[in-house]
Parts: C-alpha cells; sequence; structure tokens
C-alpha cells in the first residue's frame, strides 16, 4: 500500500460494508435502536413494533392521542432519526 493511500479503519470497514450490500441494513437497525434514544423512553413506553420497509418506517403505537401528535411531527421526525444516523434511511414514518 502507498504511504499516500493510508486509510483509517472505519473507513476500511464502511467501505466493506458497502461493498458487501451491508450498509443499508446496518443503518436500518442503527435506525430502529435510535428510535427510543430520539423520542425519549415515554414514547418508547407505546411503542409496539417499529419496522422498516423500503424506506419507510411503520411504527405501531398503543395511543393513539400520542399517534395523532406524532403524526402532525413526522417531517421532521424523519429528520431527526436520519440526522441521528448520519444517512437517508427513511423518507416516510407511517403510524399504526
Amino acid at each position: 500500500m502507498k504511504r499516500g493511500g493510508l486509510k483509517s479503519i472505519s473507513e476500511l470497514v464502511r467501505e466493506t460494508c458497502r461493498e458487501e450490500g451491508l450498509e443499508t441494513p446496518l443503518n436500518e437497525y442503527r435506525l430502529l435502536k435510535a428510535w427510543s434514544q430520539v423520542l425519549g423512553s415515554g414514547v418508547q413506553s407505546y411503542t409496539k413494533e417499529l419496522s422498516i420497509k423500503n424506506q419507510i418506517l411503520y411504527v405501531t403505537l398503543t395511543s393513539s392521542v400520542l399517534r395523532h401528535e406524532l403524526m402532525m411531527n413526522r417531517r421532521s421526525l424523519v429528520q431527526r432519526l436520519n440526522a441521528h444516523v448520519q444517512a437517508q434511511v427513511i423518507t416516510n414514518i407511517i403510524f399504526r
């Protein structure tokens, strides 16, 4: 390897994940884990299920009042969650 071509371990891991097709599933996993960090334990306690399909986050909640409140802030939530994982993982959220 050339002296000027040295890469950090994090860069090598990121490139390997990208080449092996693991970057998207890894980012999706990180975003699902970020749900409780971004929204807090109060929202987490009403969250029954989280899943991502075709860049859409599906959230099943046990409170209709909370569901309505989160629906009103959907765009902001998409931006905050994507910013937390530093990648464009989701484009929309559907609350059930």
